[in-house]
Parts: structure tokens; C-alpha cells; sequence
């Protein structure tokens, strides 16, 4: 038991990408894919997963600037639903998240208009 200690010992000291790296080189060398029921296939199949790409992202206002007006007006336009008093006490309020869990692209479009309205924008 002694090697396995070991072996989770530096499993533990290992980066994410490290890990993802040594998954394939052992996919590779032993002909397995990281489903497979081997112990270490199972410890580093979790942490392939946790490698994958982000695809839901949260659009966060983190402040309106100078042109407050022109950014209540952007919110409005992207946030359905909305209206004028909600709008102004979203931006007044910021820190906000103006969307959440959005696709990369919608997330982009909304710093993009945001940010020429003059708002301070961060995405997480």
C-alpha cells in the first residue's frame, strides 16, 4: 500500500494541466481511456473534467462611469424586461451581475456595449 500513497501523494502535488497530461500519456501507454475502472483512470478522470472549458459566464457591472444615462439605456437593451426605475437601481447598485449564465458570445456582446456606453464591466 505504500506505492499507493505515494502515488496520491504526488497526484496531489500535481497541477491540473499536469495531470490532464499524465491522464493521456497513461491512456497511451496502457491502451485504456480515462472511463475505465482503474483506480488512478478514476482520479484523474475528475480532474480532466474540472479542465474543460467554462461555458456559462456572468456578466458583473462593476460600475457605470460618467455617462450613466447612456449605460442605464444599454442595460435596458440588454436585459429583457426591464424597466426604467429597475434599470437605474441595477446600475446605481453596482457591483451587479447584469446577466448570468450566459453563452461566451452573449457575454462578450453585452461587455462590448457596455464598456462604449463607458461602464466598468468584469466577467466571470
Amino acid at each position: 500500500m505504500a506505492n499507493v500513497d505515494e502515488l496520491l501523494e504526488t497526484f496531489a502535488g500535481m497541477t491540473l494541466l499536469e495531470l490532464s497530461e499524465f491522464v493521456k500519456a497513461f491512456e497511451d501507454k496502457f491502451e485504456v481511456t480515462a472511463a475505465a475502472p482503474v483506480a488512478v483512470a478514476g482520479v484523474a478522470a475528475a480532474a480532466v473534467e474540472a479542465v474543460e472549458e467554462q461555458d456559462e459566464f456572468d456578466v458583473i457591472l462593476e460600475g457605470a462611469g460618467d455617462k450613466k444615462i447612456q449605460v442605464i439605456k444599454v442595460v435596458r437593451e440588454i436585459v429583457s424586461g426591464l424597466g426604467l426605475k429597475e434599470a437605474k437601481d441595477l446600475v446605481e447598485g453596482a457591483p451587479k451581475a447584469i446577466l448570468e449564465k450566459v453563452a461566451k458570445d452573449a457575454a462578450e456582446a453585452a461587455k462590448a456595449k457596455l464598456e462604449e456606453a463607458g461602464a466598468k464591466i468584469s466577467i466571470k
